[in-house]
């Protein structure tokens, strides 16, 4: 079942919990006169479908590198917005299609399809600071509050609808009418206007951020004559932001405006490229069509194209033929997080423990914000079994990233190998509270209570955080209410 099926399904449950209620009984959303609602709500609509995402959807990407390079870019965008307080979170989608999506509350999806099909990272860029426009532009949310007499489930509800048809206009009418949204099923696309008004203001991010601004309209262009040449319906982007020639003139005009200068691609780009196609298909295809591109010549970084190949044939066992990609990589002058955090994966794989070590440690210093390189060492030391280190890793790490969920989880397998059932339990309350299961969160800290192996302090902290998480549960369920 594809995400939108899977988006559909959620929508139609929601829609058929909801139940209709009177408005003296609704809460408050923020000033009906503006036809808006609070930037607060907005958020906690995006972060309920962010966490059914993260927690059911087997197509969200869980690779830190891929989600470390389009954080990066998205917030070096979001910078130069027109908001840039905002507050974003950027994610990948394992999907062939050239797509690309923004949810309530900043949450913008990005399509595996969407990262091959960019010939430059310019090209990226702009589709997600048209994504970034959206957002700021609160498109979204004046798509979603049509009238105050909409609670919050129902709200949940139209957003998971408004993001099905992101993906596929054709079947999401159903959702939508079951969600009493039937006022939003002329809305499925974008407006005229809120295309307009996100091309531009993309535009200006992508001029301000310091890309090429040729790449918005180079890539909508491609899109558009790769449509016209197969004769197939249209991509699922151009379905959901209709693409005119009005449009397009309009970027173009604007392009003549700014001088041309060159933009070189960043080195972790092309790396991102490289290791979504690696992970394509069978580990023994990947390696083959890794082979192919550097026996054509076909590539526009060597050095990626060596570091795709190292990771496929990682994939494949191939520990030796992996490293000598690697090696070849770094002659080519690649240097990059990415590149270090295989070569220590590499080394652990082939049981050189301090080689791996070391390679991680080397490279938190040269890269200290890395996520990915902080993932791997921890769950390095703790893949071999040096939990007390882990666990000092994690909750230092923790200081500075205190909402992070596989930081949280890190604590939790640590605190399992030292056989701190309590602990264990209690570090796993906060992923559950973190990924949106208050239940789950309840229960999981009613067994730390049970486990018998926590001091008074421990204790302490225990019951304190289950008050607060049986009271959480009763405002939950005065809002599904409502």
């Amino acid at each position: 079942m594809h995400l939108t099926q899977r988006l559909i399904a959620l929508a139609l449950a929601c829609a058929l919990a909801i139940q209709p209620v009177g408005a003296d009984e609704l809460p408050e959303l923020g000033d009906v006169a503006s036809n808006d609602f609070s930037l607060s709500t907005e958020k906690k609509i995006g972060q309920q479908i962010m966490h059914d995402i993260r927690w059911r959807e087997p197509s969200y990407l869980d690779d830190a590198d891929i989600e470390t390079y389009l954080s990066q870019l998205g917030n070096r965008l979001a910078a130069v917005s027109n908001d840039p307080g905002f507050g974003f979170t950027f994610f990948a989608i394992n999907d062939p299609n050239i797509n690309a999506f923004a949810m309530p509350g900043g949450y913008i999806g990005v399509h595996t399809g969407l990262i091959l099909s960019s010939q430059t990272e310019s090209e990226l860029a702009g589709v997600l600071g048209h994504e970034i426009s959206h957002v700021t532009q609160r498109h979204i949310a004046r798509q979603i509050y049509q009238s105050k007499q909409v609670g919050m489930a129902s709200m949940v509800a139209m957003a998971l609808a408004l993001l099905a048809a992101r993906s596929s206009g054709q079947v999401a009418g159903a959702a939508i009418a079951t969600t009493q949204a039937g006022t939003l099923s002329a809305q499925l696309a974008f407006s005229r206007d809120f295309e307009r008004e996100a091309d531009r203001q993309g535009f200006d991010i992508l001029r301000k951020a310091g890309f090429d601004v040729r790449g918005m309209a180079a890539f909508f262009s491609r899109l558009q004559q790769a449509v016209r040449l197969y004769e197939n319906n249209a991509t699922a982007y151009l379905r959901t932001h209709p693409l005119t020639g009005e449009r397009l003139t309009d970027m173009q005009n604007r392009e003549q405006a700014v001088p041309y200068r060159q933009v070189v691609d960043s080195a972790d780009f092309q790396l991102v490229r490289a290791k979504v196609r690696a992970m394509q298909g069978t580990p023994r295809d990947a390696v083959k069509d890794l082979e192919n591109l550097l026996l054509e010549k076909k590539f526009a970084s060597e050095g990626a194209v060596r570091y795709g190949l190292a990771y496929a044939r990682y994939r494949a066992r191939d520990w030796s033929g992996a490293e000598r990609e690697i090696d070849a990589a770094r002659q080519l002058k690649i240097s990059a997080a990415m590149l270090e955090h295989l070569r220590a994966d590499v080394r652990l794989a082939q049981g050189d423990t301090a080689g791996g070590l070391t390679v991680y440690r080397d490279a938190m210093v040269r890269y200290p914000l890395n996520l990915g390189l902080i993932y791997g060492y921890g769950g390095a030391l703790i893949g071999v079994r040096r939990f007390e280190e882990s666990l000092r890793f994690a909750e230092a790490q923790l200081r500075n990233y205190p909402e992070d969920v596989r930081l949280h989880k890190m604590r939790a397998e640590s605190y399992a190998g030292l056989g701190q059932r309590a602990m264990q339990h209690r570090a796993l309350a906060e992923v559950f509270i973190l990924q949106g299961q208050t239940a789950g969160a309840i229960e999981q800290l009613q067994l730390a209570q049970r486990a018998g192996d926590a001091n008074f302090y421990e204790m302490s902290s225990i019951d304190a955080r289950l008050r607060e998480m049986r009271r959480r549960q009763v405002e939950e369920m005065k809002e599904k209410r409502n």
